[in-house]
């Protein structure tokens, strides 16, 4: 009798039952919000890239001053009118949600900062930037969920992590993949008091973005196989594309975290603006070199390969590395997601010419996986996210073979994860200290 008043006096009263209940209808409000801001951001960036090949169809030369000066236009707002919106926007989470103050995380958040990366993520790519919407989604989705923070004061760090994941999940029509990328990425560490609101957050973003825009895959759904006689293109993917993603982290870590030598550092950080010009100028000369194929965000070209329904230019996957490369460390806001996924898409068609008779989309899927791994260093998210937004289940396991691969081979060249590097010296400056090691639960 004594046990059971016990267990009858730590039942929940109807008070408890409103507060347990109103934080979930806030999760799902703000899935909502952020399943609506993925498809204005996924109408804008189409709309923008439109907008750039019209203007390329005068003249592709147009690109060698319209490039340059619209990634100095952008560099300008995001250093002077829309501050803490360079970038992906995923580092700004990461270190958000490593920011015990409130008021301290908030500009990194904010809504003002969202609507400036929503601006000018389209100028850039208006004026030929490869870069993409996915990343920028993700800090979007957290600054609006983080508008709710004070009605939930002991969730905000929930609401940032669901915003980011149903961000992902919104974004590429992917519900699992935004699950772990939460986990794996933004957090690396299981939260279960918050992981039923997270999915309620990813739920519905997920439902708005299919009222929204229907049911889709993102690249269209693939069949293809790997025989076991070409699997060997899994662990050969899995280093090229390892390296390949590690060299691009470092570069980026290396220019954005101040750890350039000489009058290069000096020019870097003394001349962001002239910087970010000269990027645009080497993105332009890429794009005359391959026809205009690097520009944006390189959905298309990926998906052409993918089902090869179209010829790409020979050198797309080394330029749109270098594209994606110079746009990235150029400042302007931007994500890396599409991008990376093109330049794998190349890596991977490359790969497949070495090989007879092997279907040409699915190295294409490995070599996504083996480059998206490499920069990211999250190889669950990188081979879940492929799978899912292509429905191929059947090359689960070479997809799981080459991200472990490319995991290793990407931390010979760039020990460090890439967001989590940008994010601690944003944690430094804003509360003076280092940031938090993280814990880790699984593979970084």
């Amino acid at each position: 009798m004594r046990r059971v008043r016990g267990l009858r006096g730590r039942m929940p009263g109807p008070r408890d039952l409103v507060g347990v209940w109103g934080r979930r209808g806030l999760f799902v409000v703000g899935g909502i919000a952020v399943g609506a801001a993925a498809v204005l951001m996924a109408y804008l960036a189409d709309a923008a890239q439109s907008a750039f090949r019209t203007v390329l169809g005068v003249s592709p030369l147009i690109a060698l001053v319209l490039t340059p000066f619209g990634f100095g236009l952008a560099a300008l707002l995001a250093r002077t009118v829309f501050p803490n919106s360079q970038g992906s926007g995923i580092p700004q989470v990461i270190a958000a949600r490593d920011i015990d103050d409130a008021a301290l995380r908030h500009p990194l958040v904010s809504l003002r900062t969202a609507a400036g990366k929503i601006v000018v993520m389209t100028l850039g790519l208006f004026c030929g930037a490869s870069t993409g919407r996915e990343g920028p989604t993700v800090q979007v989705g957290a600054a609006l969920m983080a508008a709710a923070g004070p009605l939930a004061p002991e969730r905000q760090r929930g609401l940032l992590l669901a915003g980011g994941a149903a961000g992902v999940a919104a974004a590429f029509n992917t519900p699992l993949a935004g699950i772990v990328f939460g986990i794996e990425e933004l957090s690396r560490s299981y939260e279960a008091k918050t992981s039923s609101l997270i999915l309620g957050a990813i739920i519905a973003a997920g439902l708005t973005s299919l009222a929204l825009v229907g049911n889709y895959t993102y690249f269209g759904t693939t069949a293809d196989t790997l025989p076991l006689r070409a699997w060997a293109v899994a662990p050969l993917c899995g280093i090229l594309g390892g390296l390949a993603g590690g060299l691009f982290s470092r570069i980026v870590i290396a220019v954005s975290c101040g750890g350039l030598p000489g009058m290069l550092g000096r020019f870097v950080s003394g001349r962001p603006v002239v910087f970010a010009a000269l990027c645009g100028l080497g993105v332009a000369l890429c794009g005359l070199l391959t026809d205009g194929h690097v520009y944006g965000t390189g959905y298309e070209q990926a998906k052409a390969l993918l089902h090869g329904t179209a010829e790409t230019h020979a050198w797309f996957g080394p330029l749109k590395f270098v594209a994606t490369t110079l746009s990235s460390i150029s400042g302007i806001p931007g994500g890396l997601f599409a991008p990376s996924l093109a330049v794998g898409a190349g890596l991977g068609a490359e790969v497949a010419a070495l090989f007879d008779g092997v279907p040409v989309g699915a190295v294409v899927l490995v070599g996504m996986v083996a480059y998206l791994t490499g920069v990211l260093q999250a190889p669950i998210t990188s081979f879940v996210i492929v799978s899912e937004m292509t429905e191929n289940h059947a090359l689960v396991i070479p997809l799981m073979i080459a991200a472990l691969i490319a995991d290793a081979a990407s931390k010979l060249v760039c020990p460090e994860g890439l967001y989590h590097a940008l994010a601690e010296p944003m944690v430094e400056r804003i509360t003076g200290r280092r940031a938090h090691a993280p814990e880790v639960s699984g593979p970084a």
